[in-house]
């Protein structure tokens, strides 16, 4: 084999093995985005498939980065789309009765709304790296390796979410 084969993003077999070395780490990725592993499974596939459109023009040493950045764009309109069907479903449904009491029930809602509302303001940097390490209990070392950025980087972005985080929680009081 010669060098310059070695690196070819069009060859079949080199392919393979980048999907195969890629495509759970990615997965993961947008299962964090998407809370849903159907729609982070669709994704990834997606991205991939237009990888392999493109492989001509996409160097090997940027297969990664481009392969993210395909996945990421799509899962912002994925996103924006799941926001209009939720606020659809959330003015169409139901009131149900409970046992507590109107004034904690109201209360109950307002800080939930509150609190995705906060998470959801955070900077898609900071959201993306708290809900993998607060949600998924993901170590900082392994999130740094799936986003491409230093374990210092994760800190700073898990510290600036933290801060804004309570900064909107203690407003809400």
């Amino acid at each position: 084999m010669s060098k310059k084969e070695i690196y070819n993003t069009c060859s079949e077999n080199h392919f393979s093995l980048f999907f195969k070395s890629h495509e759970k780490a990615l997965r993961n990725f947008l299962y964090y985005k998407f809370g849903n592993e159907e729609q982070a499974y669709d994704t990834a596939q997606e991205a991939f498939i237009k990888l392999w459109q493109n492989c001509s023009s996409v160097p090997w040493e940027k297969a990664k980065s481009y392969l993210y950045t395909v996945a990421f764009n799509k899962s912002l309109k994925v996103v924006a789309h799941q926001k209009v069907v939720l606020n659809y479903v959330q003015q169409s449904q139901p009131v149900t009765a409970t046992n507590e009491s109107p004034e904690f029930v109201l209360e109950e809602e307002q800080f939930r709304q509150k609190l995705l509302k906060a998470i959801d303001d955070l900077n898609e940097t900071q959201k993306v790296a708290f809900l993998m390490h607060r949600i998924d209990k993901i170590p900082q070392k392994e999130i740094a390796a799936a986003l491409g950025i230093s374990v210092k980087a994760v800190e700073k972005r898990l510290h600036l979410a933290m801060l804004a985080l309570k900064k909107n929680i203690e407003n809400f009081r």
